[in-house]
């Protein structure tokens, strides 16, 4: 069965790659992920990732710890730097070309981030990780998944969660929720669903960018979204 989109991002929390533990990274879960990711860049879709960096540290209250905001920001720009180096590692292990890009220069570690060089990568089939967020403070992982999204002009943004798509409420906390299998821009700005924070959300409805909501945590959730059945949610305009 021919894959449903040829470029994809997926986007990854922090948190995701915690698994059970309370703080850094599992893994298992890494491996799960590598696996699903190796399986969909084997059927030639072209795959980037933005990975945030919750699991590590997360921009905390500047009352209790006397860290401003900006600073703590760039702190958790290298937390996804950390994060990308591993699933960069586990990747490889698995037998996937990879490239780690960063949008603040490390040379020693990652390519800078440059646009057609990054298109140029998932061209030739490797898997390009885009680290430390825009390279700017106060903007989110979100928003930077979106902005790389559109600028290597993907067919879709995966946002991979430990929620099998968007609810009516939150279904961890509400046993009536209800999930949407589809839903438009505007009615997850009218019913105030935090899909994105809202600059990542309204980059992707300007742009027409659809979003797809799923669990990466099911082991084949991935390949399943790739040839278009119906996992998670679809935001579309």
């Amino acid at each position: 069965m021919l894959p449903k989109y040829k470029r994809v991002l997926l986007k990854l929390s922090g948190e995701s790659l915690m698994g059970d533990k309370s703080f850094g990274l599992d893994p298992v879960v890494l491996e799960q992920y590598s696996r699903d990711i190796k399986q969909i860049a084997d059927l030639g879709v072209q795959v980037a990732i933005v990975i945030g960096g919750g699991n590590i540290y997360r921009g905390m209250n500047e009352a209790e710890t006397g860290i401003e905001r900006a600073h703590g920001d760039y702190m958790g720009m290298l937390a996804t730097v950390i994060n990308g180096m591993a699933l960069q590692a586990m990747l490889e292990k698995t037998g996937v070309y990879t490239r780690l890009q960063s949008a603040i220069k490390m040379e020693q570690i990652a390519e800078p981030y440059i646009r057609r060089r990054a298109i140029r990568h998932v061209e030739k089939g490797r898997v390009v990780i885009f680290g430390a967020g825009t390279g700017n403070p106060y903007f989110t992982t979100d928003t930077a998944g979106s902005l790389r999204a559109i600028e290597i002009q993907a067919d879709v943004i995966l946002k991979g969660t430990r929620v099998d798509g968007i609810y009516t409420a939150d279904p961890e906390k509400d046993p009536t929720a209800k999930k949407y299998d589809v839903i438009t821009f505007q009615e997850c700005i009218s019913k105030n669903l935090r899909v994105m924070d809202m600059t990542a959300f309204t980059l992707c409805m300007e742009n027409k960018l659809p979003i797809i909501v799923f669990d990466m945590n099911k082991p084949g959730n991935l390949m399943k979204v790739i040839r278009g059945e119906k996992v998670g949610t679809l935001v579309t305009s």
